[in-house]
């Protein structure tokens, strides 16, 4: 199926879809998931609760790999590993649960679980960073430490809440906004996992001074609003808006 201009050709542009959109009626559809797709995933769902402990994480990033985080890593690995085996972790299920992006099915809890991890991750990593970055360029101290150590958890917890009350993207009861919220939850992650590798490097090289840390954080803030932008665009892997089209159906 071919566009023009981002635009979907039964749809002219009087219709008001100003960004690129897919219909779900257009798309392939996929009923089983190959191995090497099933196995890329995995490692996705490693690293979300891998980091759940953010002082933890913390520690990995200002320290280094110690005993503790090698527990951690194997008790991820070990628990993620059944779950994808049974069938229990997004991505990595022998079949795809949602084949039609808009169709009204219930949301299963492992989903739901694993969803609000990873937005766990996102929001609560963002906000102390983006936080600890002004501190620090109005201070000239860096008090991230601390922040991570009585701040983190409550954050996250705050989220959990959200979560299990279903008040998230992709983590709600029904898959039926999926065709929807997936783009916030793949803008978001494309967005952290491009920020935080720049600003970890202009850590490593620029010299300690308040110059210094307000460009990371006008960098930092720059890369997520600029890849937000690109999301809300559509111009990102799966960020594309899909709607149910006229030939739509739930299978």
């Amino acid at each position: 199926m071919s566009y023009n201009g981002g635009l979907h050709p039964a749809r002219p542009p009087e219709h008001g879809f100003k960004i690129p959109i897919e219909f779900a009626s257009d798309r392939k559809i996929r009923y089983r998931n190959k191995i090497a797709y099933r196995f890329a995933h995995w490692p996705i769902w490693i690293w979300v609760f891998f980091i759940a402990p953010g002082p933890l994480t913390f520690d990995l990033f200002d320290t280094g790999f110690d005993q503790r985080m090698a527990a951690w890593l194997g008790a991820v690995v070990l628990f993620t590993g059944i779950a994808g085996l049974c069938g229990r972790l997004p991505g990595v299920e022998p079949h795809p649960y949602i084949i039609r992006f808009t169709e009204d099915r219930p949301n299963p809890l492992y989903r739901r679980v694993c969803y609000t991890f990873a937005w766990s991750a996102v929001v609560t990593f963002v906000l102390l960073n983006v936080i600890g970055f002004i501190v620090a360029v109005l201070t000239g101290q860096w008090y991230l430490r601390y922040m991570y150590e009585v701040a983190y958890f409550p954050i996250a917890i705050v989220i959990w809440i959200f979560g299990g009350l279903g008040l998230l993207p992709r983590v709600r009861r029904s898959t039926k906004g999926e065709g929807h919220e997936r783009r916030y939850f793949y803008g978001s992650a494309w967005a952290v996992c491009l920020a935080h590798p720049v600003v970890w490097f202009l850590w490593a090289v620029l010299p300690t001074s308040r110059a210094g840390d307000a460009l990371m954080l006008l960098t930092f803030v720059g890369i997520l609003g600029f890849v937000g932008w690109l999301s809300y665009r559509g111009k990102l892997p799966r960020t594309r808006v899909i709607f149910p089209g006229e030939l739509a159906v739930s299978d």
